[in-house]
């Protein structure tokens, strides 16, 4: 594996727990990180303080992936066909900015991808795509116990009700793209 081929990711959808655990699976994928990123406050904000939807942050993810396997376009459409991106600042029960659709790019190349996956995807969804494209601002790691949240507590409520069918639905629909 040649370091030049290593890349990095940011986005969120939801929670970042459901997001991760879908992610996290996908072959290529190196390191996936829960974090905080987009928000008005300055300073590394808490969960709490994201929560409460006065930051403005989202939690969102940071992917670690080899582009050699896994393509940034390849990792862009697995997102945004395992969550919702046409409910402004809400997916499921979650509800707030800090639960919104985002995309942050890194640079042009993934900013010019990111916009023409949102208009291929568009075709998928009656609803128009409510997904923030933004230039990556901090990103903050969230707190460790928020991180690998699924695979360490696969036996929690929320882990069975909400992120089981999201693994469930990415089986179904990418397998070939599984670790």
């Amino acid at each position: 594996m040649s370091n030049s081929t290593i890349e990095v990711a940011t986005f969120g959808g939801g929670c970042f727990w459901c997001v991760e655990a879908v992610i996290q699976r996908l072959k290529g994928v190196e390191k996936v990180v829960s974090g905080y990123a987009g928000g008005t406050v300055p300073g590394k904000p808490t969960y709490r303080e994201v929560c409460s939807g006065l930051t403005g942050h989202a939690e969102v993810i940071q992917v670690t992936y080899d582009s050699a396997i896994i393509d940034y376009v390849s990792l862009l459409t697995v997102f945004m066909t395992t969550h919702d991106p046409t409910t402004l600042n809400r997916q499921g029960a979650d509800r707030g900015t800090q639960y919104r659709s985002v995309i942050f790019y890194h640079n042009e190349t993934q900013k010019s991808q990111a916009a023409e996956v949102l208009k291929e995807v568009q075709a998928y969804y009656d609803d128009p795509i409510v997904t923030e494209l933004s230039e990556l601002p901090v990103f903050y790691e969230a707190e460790t116990d928020h991180q690998d949240y699924y695979n360490s507590n696969r036996s929690q409520g929320y882990c069975v009700a909400v992120i089981d069918p999201k693994v469930r639905k990415l089986r179904a629909m990418y397998d070939s793209l599984l670790k």
